[in-house]
Formats: structure tokens, C-alpha cells, sequence
């Protein structure tokens, strides 16, 4: 018997596996206004890559290579969802991003991205597919590829493939240069672009570069690297982090229509050395609001909202891997600057935000930990 997933999510899966939590101990940070902050260790994956939450609190947490899980709210519960596509995995390859359509609760859409073969090598993908439940099992069912890096390249990296949805319903994807560098700034492939689509990935009529081709039809901007984090500001402005070469982390205000200028300008240099003109000396060029060097190496993005963290609504937050931090930073309209880092101690991949407000990071790699952090004086 097939049912809607959120009807019994909240209720014990058959299959699930049991899960003490990690041997960890809860932690304690210091925030630079002097708040304290307590992180708690509530599960670990294997290279988990990005998560999301449902309705009823529990979690969709991806691991790179190929597995998806339904986890309780509290993560003693972790129970692999069934129907997830056949992933590429390698490099920076495997299952990607996890989001929840805007409508869930009616139409209980998920979309996954993630590496696959295909003619030529491999490209990241999107598909959608309906979270269900059959014998009180989680699947994903009617699962459909609806968008895909063209063409297909060789090598492991810079997929990207990062998805939000926007205030209006449509629904953003990154997509990385694949390291080829130059497609970022062609016309006719949708490598180094961000992707605006609607929601079943059919191309808006309204996108900026109609009259540039046909697959250009998709892009809202060009001239981007490798894009891991995306999200929308509470009055809809959307912003975007990019990982540089050596040097260079951007983190951009994102605008319909304009070229970020890569691998035309960068504030970093190639990774053989050679330098790369600044953004300044390319005025016509999209610039960064706020550029790291030496790189933080950006990887999950969210915009705080929430209540549990007052004084910090409207920040963002981004995970750093190569800087094993947390990364705040104020966005003030067209300015974007940092304002505290707070050392992890581990690769963080991934940020997001709970439903009462509490903000929940995923650690990189094998064994990797899903963190929660709330204030220190918060009960429960």
C-alpha cells in the first residue's frame, strides 16, 4: 500500500537502523558578541553531501556515493530511502543537493541532483521524483530527470549542482565549469552558469538571454566557477558563493543577466601559478561583495531567518571545508563582509536551517557528523 510520506512520517520506519549517536560530546562556542553556543552531535554518514527538512521535523540527508536517508528529528532513526538514481561516483562526483518543492505538503516532490555517465564522460543532473511510503519504507517514485550539464566532459569536478527555489516558485540550479574554464563564458553550453527553470524544468520565457540560443534560454547569469551554496534573502534577493582557484573565494549578490567574469578576472591566480587580471581591471564584469584569500573553500549556504538566533536574521552562513569552519557574514543590501568565523575543528559541507531556528551543519567526509547548534541559554 502506497501513501503520502508525510501521513506517517513521523512514526517509526520498518528497516530503520538504530543509531546511538556519535561518541563526541556536546561542544561549546563562543560567538563575538559573547553568546555561547552548544553544539550537539546527533548522527554520522558516510561523505554526506547536503540535507533538508520535512514538515514534521525529520531530515533527507544525501551521501555522496549514492545513498539517501530519511533521519528522525532527533537522528536515532536513519532509514536509506529506496528509487534514488544511479549516481557517478568519484572526485567530487555522487549525489548531490536535496530540496523539497515549495508545495510539499501537497504534492510531496523531492529533487535530488547528481553525477551521472553519459556520452563524453559526465555531468551533474536534476531529477524530481515523489516521497512516499511503500510498507512503511520511504520511495522516491516517478522519478524524472528534468535538467542536465550540456554537454557531458571529462574529469570529477566543479559539478555544482546546488538547487533553490525562489520566492516565486521557480527554481535555481549552479552549474559548475566542470574545471574546462572557458565554457563559463559560451553561449552554448550550460557549464559555469546559474540555471533558472521552472519547476518541472521547462525554461521560463522571461530568462535574460532569450535571444542567445537555445540553451542559453535556461541561463540567469554566466561567467561563474564552481557555485556549492545558493539561497534567497526574506525579501527575495538572491545571493550565491564560488569557489576561486588559488585565492579568490566570491561570495555574489546574484543579478539576472550579468557575466561574473570567470575565467576572464579573478581576485585569485591559476593553480599552475599564473596570474589572473583582478575583477577591478574589468569594470563591465559582475565583482564579488565579499572575496576570500587565502580561500575558505565555500561549501553549503544558508540566510538566517529564524528565531531561535534574533540578532542574526538576515545573516548568512557558509560552510567552510579547507578553513574547517563556519563562516558568518553580514549582508547589508549591495555589501556583503564577514563578520566572525567559528573554527569546527572539521571540513564542514553543508548548512542549513531547522524548523524552530536552530542552524544544523553537516561534517565532511567518511564518518562525518550532523551537528546541531542552538544557544547555549535555549532550553531544548
Amino acid at each position: 500500500m502506497k501513501s503520502s510520506f508525510t501521513q506517517i512520517a513521523a512514526a517509526p520506519l520498518l528497516g530503520a537502523v538504530l543509531f546511538a549517536g556519535p561518541a563526541a560530546a556536546q561542544t561549546t562556542l563562543t560567538a563575538a558578541n559573547g553568546m555561547k553556543i552548544n553544539v550537539e552531535p546527533v548522527a554520522s554518514f558516510d561523505e554526506p553531501w547536503a540535507m533538508t527538512f520535512l514538515p514534521d521535523g525529520s531530515m533527507l540527508v544525501t551521501e555522496k556515493a549514492g545513498t539517501f536517508m530519511h533521519v528522525s528529528a532527533d537522528g536515532s532513526e536513519k532509514t536509506p530511502v529506496s528509487g534514488v538514481p544511479a549516481v557517478a561516483y568519484g572526485g567530487q562526483g555522487g549525489l548531490g543537493d536535496v530540496v523539497l518543492h515549495p508545495d510539499f505538503a501537497e504534492n510531496s516532490l523531492v529533487y535530488l541532483s547528481f553525477a551521472e555517465e553519459g556520452e563524453g564522460g559526465q555531468g551533474a543532473a536534476v531529477a524530481r521524483g515523489r516521497l512516499v511510503t511503500e510498507g512503511e519504507r520511504p520511495v522516491l517514485e516517478d522519478l524524472e530527470v528534468i535538467w542536465r550539464q550540456q554537454p557531458k566532459v571529462s574529469g570529477q569536478g566543479h559539478y555544482s549542482h546546488r538547487i533553490a527555489f525562489g520566492p516565486d516558485g521557480m527554481m535555481f540550479i549552479t552549474s559548475g565549469d566542470r574545471q574546462k574554464k572557458t565554457p563559463a563564458q559560451d553561449m552554448d553550453t550550460n557549464l559555469g552558469k546559474i540555471v533558472r527553470l521552472h519547476d518541472d524544468g521547462t525554461v521560463p520565457s522571461d530568462n535574460p538571454f532569450q535571444g542567445e540560443g537555445e540553451i542559453a534560454r535556461q541561463f540567469w547569469t554566466v561567467g561563474n566557477r564552481n557555485m556549492l551554496g545558493i539561497d534567497f534573502t526574506a525579501d527575495g534577493q538572491l545571493w550565491a558563493h564560488e569557489m576561486g582557484p588559488r585565492g579568490g573565494d566570491e561570495l555574489n549578490r546574484i543579478e539576472a543577466g550579468d557575466n561574473y567574469g570567470w575565467p576572464v578576472v579573478s581576485n585569485g591566480i591559476n593553480y599552475s601559478g599564473t596570474p589572473i587580471p583582478d575583477h577591478d581591471t574589468r569594470p563591465e564584469f559582475n565583482a564579488p561583495e565579499a572575496s576570500w584569500t587565502p580561500v575558505i573553500s565555500p561549501a553549503g549556504f544558508v540566510i538566517y531567518d529564524g528565531e531561535m538566533f534574533q540578532e542574526w536574521q538576515g545573516d548568512g552562513f557558509i560552510g567552510g571545508l579547507s578553513s574547517k569552519a563556519l563562516i558568518h557574514v553580514a549582508l547589508d543590501g549591495d555589501s556583503a563582509s564577514e563578520i566572525e568565523r567559528f573554527d569546527m575543528g572539521q571540513r564542514i559541507r553543508e548548512v542549513e536551517q531547522g524548523p524552530n531556528g536552530a542552524l544544523w551543519l553537516l561534517e565532511d567526509g567518511n564518518g562525518g557528523r550532523l551537528l546541531k547548534l542552538t544557544p547555549a541559554d535555549a532550553a531544548g
